[in-house]
This record gives structure tokens, sequence and C-alpha cells, in this order.
């Protein structure tokens, strides 16, 4: 990569192709980024799916068992952003060698910690579960569910890690291959094993969780050998050098998302006071809203990688096009799911239910995710370039008051005190979506990149 804007043309005239080609490296390195989360996201929206046809009790407890993963996953997804910055850096900078050595650390630390994760979530979910007020039907089908997913953690964990150590090195294609495989193999079996089918047992929601573990292990499986043999690994001594700096860039993004997930764990606690129906259709909603967050994730993963090569090798202008391109890409694009979430929910919502009181419900809350496209898109875009610069602890910061001091504030005021409609609970995340778009765009604006150090 060359780092001036234009190019010289035979008549000696000078040419700008600089943003075409920036634009060309976003949509490569997003659009596998942008699959590969769509597949993976696919694979508890297929269970949600198939579970369906067992009631919305059934749906409430792999949704909720899905939750707990996700809250789980925060340190984890600190640790994966932390690993990409550092070695797109390095990266940038042409040095392979401590890229490598920045990629085992990392490694070694996911896995130490996903045996602590893996025992705390088996031991003690379904009491979480209860917490945030599951009740016995729930439980009954989500208990099994729970201490199976977390049995089999370090394999979703892994994934997690050996994408962001590929992410790093600019190798976006390998891991949305590897999720490929996963649902192609999870689709496989989760449908025998929940109904019975081709000779298989009956094992409901239980089922549902044995096609995520074993589609899991295999794509782990797939990717570390990958791993090794494009030689993104080095293996030798864990650095504690190399380990610092990824979780000082880190540890504020797991922050950032146990605030997040923590804030959902309580925002999900006001909807299941509204009944068993309310909840199932939060549940669906968020599967579907989860494929509109897919452009927006992908474009941030791009945006961060960029400007994590770009400023490494010191090449700041086109960091700066390299963050515009991947912003007006994933507001086309979401612009776009907005449009077809207002004007056609109930087909979205039919796919996964025949429940007229889930259908209604579930059919406001996607017109209410259509107007949060926008603002989800500038907030994913600018959060991930932030990220690309190392300004993890300002994002942290704002989605912790944005989750806490807006959501779940506004959320307990308007169920536990003024007792107000559902819909008005739901209502609460367009401020919250809005509120973080205006602050990640007025800190990059003031953020200089030339005084960046990673």
């Amino acid at each position: 990569m060359t780092d001036p804007v234009t190019t010289e043309n035979r008549g000696g005239h000078l040419k700008r192709r600089r943003p075409v080609s920036i634009r060309r490296n976003v949509i490569n390195l997003s659009l596998p980024v942008l699959l590969s989360s769509l597949f993976q996201r696919l694979v508890s929206i297929v269970d949600i799916f198939l579970v369906g046809g067992l009631g919305a009790a059934a749906i409430a407890a792999t949704g909720l068992g899905q939750l707990l993963v996700f809250v789980t996953m925060t340190v984890f997804w600190g640790l994966a952003t932390g690993t990409t910055v550092v070695i797109a850096h390095l990266w940038g900078a042409g040095r392979r060698r401590e890229g490598k050595r920045a990629a085992f650390a990392a490694f070694v630390a996911c896995g130490v910690m996903a045996i602590v994760a893996s025992l705390l979530g088996y031991l003690f979910g379904t009491d979480l579960a209860r917490f945030l007020g599951a009740n016995d039907e729930i439980i009954r089908f989500g208990d099994s569910y729970i201490r199976l997913v977390f049995l089999w953690f370090g394999f979703t964990a892994g994934l997690n890690i050996l994408s962001a150590i590929m992410h790093g090195n600019g190798d976006t294609r390998t891991p949305m291959v590897a999720i490929i495989l996963v649902n192609i193999l999870h689709v496989l079996i989760a449908w025998p094993l929940i109904y019975g089918k081709l000779g298989f047992p009956r094992m409901e929601v239980i089922g549902a969780a044995y096609a995520i573990n074993i589609s899991e292990c295999f794509g782990f499986t797939f990717l570390l050998f990958q791993a090794f043999r494009r030689r993104y690994l080095k293996i030798g001594i864990p650095s504690l050098e190399l380990f610092k700096r990824i979780w000082h860039v880190g540890y504020p993004v797991a922050l950032e998302r146990i605030a997040q997930q923590s804030g959902q764990l309580f925002y999900s606690k006001f909807i299941i006071s509204y009944g068993t129906a309310a909840y199932a259709a939060h549940q669906i909603g968020l599967s579907i809203e989860s494929l509109s967050f897919m452009p927006g994730a992908g474009m941030g993963i791009a945006a961060a990688t960029l400007m994590g090569q770009s400023l490494g090798a010191r090449k700041f202008r086109r960091a700066k096009i390299g963050h515009r391109e991947a912003l007006r890409l994933a507001i086309i694009v979401m612009s776009i799911m907005a449009l077809l979430f207002f004007f056609a929910p109930a087909p979205l919502i039919k796919l996964f239910t025949h429940d007229p009181a889930v259908i209604e419900k579930g059919c406001v809350f996607l017109r209410l995710v259509a107007f949060a496209q926008v603002p989800l898109a500038i907030s994913f875009v600018y959060a991930g370039s932030l990220r690309g610069t190392g300004d993890t602890h300002y994002v942290f910061l704002v989605t912790l008051f944005a989750m806490w001091g807006i959501r779940v504030l506004l959320a307990y005021i308007a169920a536990e005190l003024l007792h107000w409609s559902l819909y008005v609970v739901w209502g609460v995340f367009l401020v919250d979506w809005l509120f973080r778009s205006i602050a990640f765009w007025w800190r990059y604006q003031k953020r200089d990149l030339h005084q960046v150090i990673i």
C-alpha cells in the first residue's frame, strides 16, 4: 500500500484514486466480517427459530441462555479487540514477528480465562436466570441448556480470539469460512436433535445446546489449524509485555461490554415483568434486529483494523479516508434495513412464531428498532475508529453512561415506578443510541491522529 492520495497518469496529470482503493479495501475487510457476524449470529437465531415450535417458554429459555453467554463473553470481546488493534499496529509497522508473539500471548490468556468462565457459568448460570425473573416453566427448559453451553464455552471463546488474531493481520476471509462451516453443521444437526428426527432421540432445548457445542468445536479446530498453517501464531513463552499492551487497549472494551451486557440483563428483567409473551417477542425481535447490526459491526471492525494498520504505518490521511468510507457504507446498508423493519415487521416475526400476542408485540418492537438504525451505524463505525486509535477508555465511559444512566434508569422509571406501557420501556433504547452516536462523533472530531501512540 502506498500513501499518496494521487497517482500520475500517462499525461503527467495527477488523478485521485485513493478513496476508491480504500473503499475497495473497506469492502474487502468488512464484507467477510459482515458475513462472519451474520452467520455467527445465525447460530443463535436458528436455535430460537427451531425451538419456536416448543412454545413461548422454550423461546424465552433459549434466549435467556444465549444472553448469559453474551454477558460472559464481555471480557473475551475486550481481549479480542485489544488483540486486533495491537496486531494491526504491529502489522502496519512491519513488525510481523512481534505480531505473532502477541497473538500467542492472547491465545494463552483466552484459554485460562475460558476455564474460569466455564466453571462459573456451569455452577451459577441457572441461579442468575432465576434472579432475572425466569419462572419455573422457563427454568424447566433453560437449566440443562445453560449448563451445556457453558460446559463447552471454551470453543466459543476460542473462535472469538482466533478470529481477532486474523482480523489484526488483515485476514477476514478465513474466519468467515469457519463460521459458514459452523452454520452448515449446526443446521444439519440442530433440527433432528431438537425434534427427534432421522433416528435421533427428541431432546428439545437440550438438543439446541448440543448442536451449538458440536458445531463450534468444529469451527474452533478449523481456525486453530489455519492459524498455525498461515503462521499467525508463534509458540513460545507468552510475552507479558505484549499482553500488557493488548490488555491496556482491551480492558476498557471488556468493561464497556460488561456495562452493556449487564445493563441488558437488567433491561431484560423489566421486559420479563410484562409476561412470557412480551419477553418472547423481545427475544425474537432481538434476533431479527441483530441482522441489522452486522453491517455496522462489520464496518466498525474494518474501521478499527484500517485505522490501526494506517496509524502503525503513520499514514494519517489513509486512516481518515478509511473511516469515512466505512461510515458511508454502514449508513447506506442500515438505512435499507430500517425500511424493511418499519414496513414489513409481521412477515419477519411470523418466521419464528404463530402466537398472535407475540406477533403483535414483536411488530411494535421492530418498528421502534427501525428508527435506531442510522444512530447505530454512526455509533458502530465511530466507536470502531476510536478503538483503532486506542481510545477505548472513552468508548467505555460513553457506553457505561448510555446503558445505565439512560436505558436502565429510564426503563426502571417507566416500568417499576410509573408502570407505563411495554412499548415505552422498549422506546428508551432510541434515546440511548442517539446519545452514543453524538458522543462518539464529537470525540472523533477532537482526536488528533498524529498524537496516537499504542
